[in-house]
């Protein structure tokens, strides 16, 4: 869905649309998507979602969770019923406590369906407890915005479209681990894991040329920031929309190439967006090749069948709501968890003066999201929402919705501290009990004397006969 810049500030601060939303919400339900099947096989974290490494969890009550009162849940559960489609596809053998939680309240939502605003607050109350997440010692987590371009390409290349979007290469193998039956040195069974695939630098420098895996050709800056973004709309010569998803990484960590404009004082940390780099990048032609290649992560395309006004599906399989998904980190949280945002964003221009509180559903990732209290918001396709994303890099307070089921409580009952220890030099005392008798008085063990032990005296020898 393409948003002007009217519908995209209605698409991150709108109240309305209840009926709409919960009859489109209903509708996703009751048709499970085959594409959950496959984001099952990605895996989930198998640990307790309240013991997140590096952070510092409270459980707050709804009334101090500022601006929750006031947000539109009925929109929010539509996208959150959108994630329930995932997650009530998995196998019951194969889900997390976290899931098998969510898979409770999904089957409770479609029961209680329809729920108008107030309905919908009721039941996130009912079944979920909020909880305040952020990195340790820091009080706020930190977001930024994605979308979804859309460039102008060509099936072949040519002096403008010179860089290829290309699909993943057979039997590439990056973060798959495989065990072997064998054992290795202390009896143990030997775990391989596969190498990183060719970096950016050898992509560009022809390592894949030849082996017909290109998509599409478009300008080489272009295909950097679509990568970025993890999808793209194509517009062909002819006027055909191809649809690109992310299909594969080649294994290399993402470097936010922004930092290296910072570093060299040619833009400061206020200043710096995925606009200002473009514009460097366009006018710096030489240089701006060195900076990307910075960045050896490089992403694989797959062509969808999506239409002119779907969303593209996000890491769960399902697809994204523009202001309501967000990118996690895969590591340490659960697609389909609520979260509930509340931050000033530059969403109207390019000073952050936005109130954006919201509830949120995480239904991606990405190679820069990284850390308990990080997020990126799906702001939609085309240049209003790129400009809005390309802006986003502020902090903002960070509440996980922790299903009931998984006594999200225990975090406000008191830790029974250790009895005192005895002091060594204290003589036994006598401890009357209230339920026995007094326990008896342990004397002290008795003095070792220095006598010599007597000797038995000798037998007297027998008279000869």
């Amino acid at each position: 869905m393409i948003l002007s810049r009217r519908r995209l500030l209605r698409a991150v601060t709108r109240r309305g649309a209840v009926a709409a939303t919960l009859a489109l919400a209903t509708a996703i339900v009751i048709a499970l998507a085959p594409a959950a099947d496959a984001a099952r096989k990605r895996g989930a974290p198998k640990r307790d979602p309240l013991k997140i490494p590096n952070s510092a969890v409270e459980l707050a009550a709804w009334e101090n969770v500022e601006g929750w009162a006031e947000d539109n849940h009925a929109e929010a559960l539509g996208a959150f019923l959108t994630s329930c489609r995932a997650i009530m596809r998995s196998s019951k053998g194969s889900r997390t406590p976290v899931q098998a939680a969510l898979n409770e309240v999904c089957e409770r939502a479609i029961k209680a369906l329809p729920l108008d605003t107030a309905g919908a607050r009721a039941f996130f109350e009912k079944n979920f407890r909020p909880i305040r997440i952020a990195p340790l010692g820091e009080r706020e987590g930190f977001f930024t915005g994605y979308y979804e371009p859309i460039i102008a390409g060509a099936k072949l290349p040519s002096d403008v479209f010179t860089t290829p979007l290309y699909r993943r290469p057979g039997g590439m193998l990056v973060s798959r681990l495989r065990h072997s039956a064998k054992k290795g040195k202390f009896g143990k069974r030997v775990v391989k894991k596969s190498a990183p695939y060719y970096d950016r630098v050898a992509i560009e420098d022809g390592a894949l040329a030849g082996r017909d895996l290109e998509i599409a050709y478009v300008n080489v800056i272009e295909a950097f920031f679509a990568q970025i973004q993890g999808s793209v709309r194509v517009r062909l010569e002819d006027g055909t929309m191809l649809r690109l998803n992310y299909d594969a990484q080649n294994g290399h960590p993402y470097t936010a190439v922004g930092r290296f404009l910072v570093e060299r004082k040619i833009y400061t940390r206020e200043e710096i967006s995925m606009q200002k780099i473009r514009e460097w990048m366009e006018a710096n032609p030489e240089e701006g090749k060195a900076l990307r290649r910075m960045n050896k992560s490089y992403v694989f395309f797959r062509e969808t069948t999506l239409g002119a006004e779907d969303e593209p599906p996000g890491a769960q399989g399902v697809a994204l709501t523009p202001g309501r998904s967000i990118a996690v980190d895969r590591k340490l949280h659960t697609y389909g968890m609520p979260f509930f945002i509340d931050a000033l964003l530059p969403i109207q221009s390019e000073k952050p003066d936005t109130i954006f509180r919201r509830l949120m559903v995480a239904q991606d990732t990405g190679g820069a999201i990284i850390g308990p209290a990080r997020a990126d918001i799906y702001l939609g396709a085309g240049d209003e929402a790129a400009r809005a994303a390309g802006r986003f890099k502020q902090f903002g307070r960070f509440v996980m919705l922790v299903p009931n089921e998984l006594d999200p409580a225990r975090l406000e009952r008191p830790v029974p501290l250790p009895l005192p220890r005895p002091k060594i030099d204290e003589p036994f005392k006598v401890v009357e009990r209230r339920d026995a008798t007094p326990a008896p008085v342990i004397a002290p063990a008795p003095a070792i004397v220095d006598k010599t032990v007597p000797l038995p005296k000798a037998s007297p020898l027998k008279k000869k006969q």
